[in-house]
């Protein structure tokens, strides 16, 4: 089964992450491309309820039992950044973040998705509590039939 949801400066590269292995925790909200590392790492951790908090609007998602079945049968990811060019907007700071993911089932089949993140932290000085850090607003990736060192996007921009 392939994810519904492949949970994304210069390029840069995460080294591949064997779901039998766990790596360490990182759950870091400070930008948009940390924010994609961190859904990563709780995707590899199978802490999936963290990996589904990140994102803003649970209502575009699956809901939470189809989002964890998306990850049955993924052993291994691997993810690639591209640059993010962060956007201002009433009130908020939108960063889109381009992005590659590699991954491996549980046959050995390898499945390589590319597309964008876009991260949105609502502006720190007008929020009130619970304090809101940066959060996943949208997600569109699709599986791609180019080797995953020249799958990450050029450009990624905010939804209009």
């Amino acid at each position: 089964m392939v994810p519904r949801f492949v949970l994304a400066a210069c390029l840069i590269t995460y080294p591949a992450v064997s779901l039998a292995q766990e790596p360490a925790y990182s759950d870091d909200r400070s930008d948009g491309k940390a924010l994609v590392r961190s859904l990563y790492n709780a995707v590899a951790r199978k802490e999936y309820a963290r990996a589904y908090s990140y994102f803003s609007d649970k209502s575009a998602l699956a809901d939470y039992r189809d989002f964890v079945e998306g990850y049955a049968d993924t052993v291994e990811v691997e993810v690639k950044t591209g640059t993010v060019t962060p956007e201002g907007a009433a009130g908020s700071l939108y960063m889109p973040v381009p992005v590659a993911v590699r991954s491996v089932d549980k046959a050995g089949k390898e499945h390589v998705f590319a597309g964008c993140y876009v991260t949105r932290l609502a502006s720190p000085t007008v929020q009130e509590p619970p304090f809101t850090p940066v959060m996943i607003d949208s997600a569109e990736l699709e599986e791609v039939d180019k080797p995953f060192d020249q799958a990450v996007p050029t450009v990624c921009h905010t939804p209009s």
